[in-house]
């Protein structure tokens, strides 16, 4: 087994994080309205995350010739859980610096800091399955180009035209793909490796507290994944109807 590494990698991610969310904060969104400037920078250090860990963890796992859901820890896999923890930690702080007016940042918190237990756990304490884990991020987040585009044009407001037409050209893609990947690529993920775990696969590495913990996060995470995006569903039919509705009176 690969000795754990130290910490090095992790404060230089959460530098780099908080260095690209500045840089969005003081000078690419300077213009925004205030209360738009914090959620396009965190969009923009989500952007950031997104994109990269769907390439790092895919060229991790490639790399790895034992990848399995209890194989050791590869350098390269231990790389990217350091990446993914840095974002989580650079988010938090911007939700404590920036709380929502809406009030929504304990849900976003409780996500980030659970995420970061399993991720964490995996790469510092256990130093197995961490397979499990990337293949789990690269579903969750290959639609994290779409999902911030279209936050971002949101965010801008009605205002913007090119924002407006951004939203509206992104929003079926966004809400088709996430759709397939937190609904059906996302399940079906979890059942294997939960039926792994349970049947004794990782039994001589990972205790079973650590992965009973982390499906349960993960099933928690997913299940209101799915209730977002449901939502959003029911939305877009209601609003589509009822502008056929005002387009028949006129």
């Amino acid at each position: 087994m690969e000795a754990i590494t130290s910490f090095k990698d992790l404060p230089f991610f959460f530098s780099l994080f908080v260095f690209v969310y500045l840089l969005g904060y003081l000078y690419v969104f300077r213009s925004w309205t205030p209360p738009s400037r914090p959620l396009a920078s965190s969009c923009l250090i989500s952007l950031l995350h997104g994109v990269s860990a769907v390439y790092l963890s895919t060229r991790a796992l490639i790399s790895d010739p034992n990848r399995s859901f209890s194989s050791p820890n590869t350098q390269s896999q231990n790389s990217v859980l350091d990446f993914s923890s840095a974002y989580f930690l650079a988010d938090l702080l911007h939700l404590a610096v920036f709380p929502s007016p809406a009030g929504e940042d304990e849900l976003f918190a409780a996500h980030h800091a659970a995420v970061l237990f399993v991720f964490l756990t995996c790469r510092y304490l256990v130093a197995h399955g961490a397979c499990a884990l990337l293949a789990l991020l690269i579903v969750a987040e290959a639609t994290s180009a779409c999902q911030n585009s279209w936050t971002l044009a949101d965010a801008r407001g009605p205002d913007a035209p090119l924002a407006v037409s951004l939203h509206r050209f992104v929003t079926l893609p966004f809400y088709a793909s996430y759709s397939v990947c937190r609904c059906v690529l996302a399940p079906v993920l979890i059942v294997k490796m939960t039926w792994f775990y349970v049947t004794g696969g990782a039994d001589d590495v990972i205790p079973r507290w650590v992965w009973v913990s982390w499906t349960v996060v993960i099933v928690i995470a997913v299940t209101v994944s799915i209730i977002w995006i449901r939502n959003l569903w029911i939305l877009f039919f209601k609003e589509k109807r009822n502008s056929q509705i005002a387009k028949k009176i006129q």
